[in-house]
């Protein structure tokens, strides 16, 4: 089940080129004791948040808790291969999350230490930014 938003007031949005910024909302750990927390932006497909989410509930055998603090709610358009410019705007591909250096994108709550650090670096494999094992 991948993450996409349920309604949007516009199917297309703008690019917006992400200056390099550091995340001020959702940088402490909020609910769970260990965290992953992005060392660099970047922009997370619903694809790579699903498969990182896979990968940290495989790892604790379904125990504890996790929560996914970044959601994917910005379209990504995409044209058809050899197609000519000047045709207005490409259809919807994909959503994506937009992720600031220092955004937590996962918590982790319920299991030990060196499970949930496990679980967390085998999820932080399957994003594109660099991530950072935090702890409360």
């Amino acid at each position: 089940m991948l993450l996409q938003p349920k309604k949007q007031k516009y199917r297309r949005q703008q690019k917006a080129r992400t200056a390099p910024r550091i995340a001020y909302r959702g940088a402490k750990l909020a609910f769970g004791n260990f965290g992953l927390q992005a060392a660099s932006a970047g922009r997370i497909s619903s694809a790579q948040l699903e498969a990182a989410r896979k990968a940290i509930t495989h790892n604790l055998k379904r125990e504890g808790k996790v929560w996914i603090r970044v959601f994917p709610d910005k379209p990504v358009t995409k044209f058809p291969a050899e197609v000519k410019m000047g045709k207005g705007k490409g259809a919807l591909s994909h959503y994506v999350a937009p992720v600031e250096k220092g955004r937590i994108m996962f918590e982790i709550g319920g299991v030990d230490g060196e499970r949930a650090r496990e679980a967390l670096r085998r999820a932080a494999h399957k994003l594109p930014v660099k991530g950072k094992i935090i702890t409360k």
